[in-house]
């Protein structure tokens, strides 16, 4: 009697949650590897798969940009991670933002229920050539890849890898809020409707503000690391120091909303976005930071409605790990040198909760077909799972980093079109070719 075909997936976060659910769509076993609750990483605090760490908001959800159009790709292909953040979504404008906690939950549950699914709460912290021959592996320990782990994946690839630094922004419990100070509104919406909290400040309080997150106590590097940052998720002192007014044209930018208290624009805004569905949290839009804790309660108190907020979380900053993909990837995610391991997420060189759920799906998809003697698949270029694969194979190496989709990995459209009209022409195009894709897989 022929064993059934099984596959090991080491992470339970978001690639590592997605790839374990396709594998067994396609009828292999897996067995998902996750440490928690037997060793958290210094970002992570729930028991559950697929914690959101960073941000509660998987971004835009609107078909004509490049990440709505990889979230409408992953839904028509039976994503379990969209699943669940439609199903747990909070109020955030034309953002797909969710609760954390049932967005886990369901996720976890999903897992858990499923009859060619188990869940082992272990630490992996190496991977022995015998363990990649008896079963296909699929790495998709994130950004916080254990330092055992770390080393043993450079062994096997032989290359060194990359690093850059992220950092968390804070949440705030809502009770604390001063709403006669705060008020609602989203950007070019009438005054009291919309999605977020505004706190408004003006030039003498922006000024001061500033001051002291580019002066205040922040967390010190180790001696044998450097500041690398990703520039679509800078602390919000970095943005400080870049210059007196680079945070007000950021995530402080107070275009397009009004001060009811005044009648008129504020000089700049600290934005704050619903973090659960009842309401009851909020996260500071944008103000990812490495202050340390006590510095954060003081400085940010002095925001406008704050002065007596109550931090549910503070933020913090830690390291992400990823390869040098182009040097060591094949575009079917497998390692160049073991074709029966593949890597997924954001260790695999993409950046975001929902590239690196993308990343998870195709890596699924392509274990379970590896494992059973089929041949694993490409995403055509034109779709935006095709974009970030062609991404972070073909990259000039010395140029690598990290990157958000976006329509500049794309191939050029056919013809030259007005800027408002690309995003529906690039949606339209990659579509038609994803379904073509899907067809085919015959999902």
């Amino acid at each position: 009697m022929t064993a059934q075909p099984c596959i090991n997936i080491i992470g339970g976060g978001l690639a590592g949650s997605e790839a374990a659910w396709q594998a067994s769509r396609l009828g292999v076993r897996v067995v998902l590897h996750e440490m928690k609750p037997l060793k958290f990483s210094p970002a992570h605090k729930m028991q559950g798969l697929a914690e959101l760490v960073c941000s509660n908001s998987l971004r835009s959800d609107a078909l004509n940009s490049a990440v709505g159009l990889l979230k409408e790709e992953m839904r028509r292909a039976g994503s379990l991670i969209m699943e669940a953040a439609d199903r747990n979504r909070v109020p955030a404008g034309k953002a797909l933002a969710v609760d954390r906690r049932r967005f886990s939950e369901f996720i976890t549950n999903a897992l858990s229920q499923h009859p060619l699914i188990e869940i082992r709460r272990n630490e992996v912290e190496h991977i022995p050539p015998e363990g990649m021959d008896s079963h296909t592996t699929v790495i998709a320990t994130g950004p916080l890849t254990s330092d055992a782990l770390s080393s043993s994946l450079a062994a096997l690839t032989g290359e060194e890898y990359l690093y850059f630094y992220d950092a968390i922004a804070p949440v705030i419990l809502a009770e604390s809020i001063d709403m006669s100070v705060v008020f609602r509104q989203s950007r070019y919406e009438p005054p009291g409707e919309g999605d977020y909290l505004n706190c408004p400040m003006n030039r003498e309080q922006y000024q001061d503000f500033i001051n002291e997150i580019i002066h205040g106590a922040k967390v010190p590097l180790r001696e044998f690391e450097k500041a690398a940052y990703f520039e679509g998720c800078l602390p919000v002192e970095v943005m400080a120091e870049r210059g007196f007014d680079t945070l007000r044209y950021g995530p402080m930018k107070p275009v397009g909303l009004v001060d009811p208290a005044t009648g008129e624009m504020p000089w700049a805004v600290v934005q704050l976005r619903q973090e659960d569905i009842d309401g009851t949290m909020y996260n500071m839009v944008g103000f990812q930071t490495k202050l340390k804790w006590k510095e954060q309660e003081r400085i940010f108190r002095m925001i406008p409605g704050l002065e007596n907020a109550e931090f549910v979380r503070l933020g913090s900053i830690h390291r992400n790990t990823f390869v040098c993909a182009p040097k060591v990837i094949r575009p079917t995610l497998q390692l160049q040198k073991y074709p029966c391991l593949l890597l997924a997420g954001q260790v695999s060189g993409v950046e975001g909760y929902v590239e690196s759920t993308a990343m998870g799906w195709l890596a699924g998809i392509n274990a379970a077909r590896f494992e059973t003697g089929a041949k694993p698949l490409v995403p055509p270029a034109e779709t935006a799972h095709g974009a970030l694969t062609s991404h972070i194979t073909n990259t000039e190496t010395k140029n690598f980093q990290p990157m958000n989709v976006n329509f500049g990995l794309f191939p050029r459209l056919p013809q030259k079109l007005p800027k408002k009209k690309r995003g529906d022409a690039y949606a339209e195009r990659a579509l038609k070719a994803w379904e073509q894709f899907l067809e085919g897989l015959k999902m």
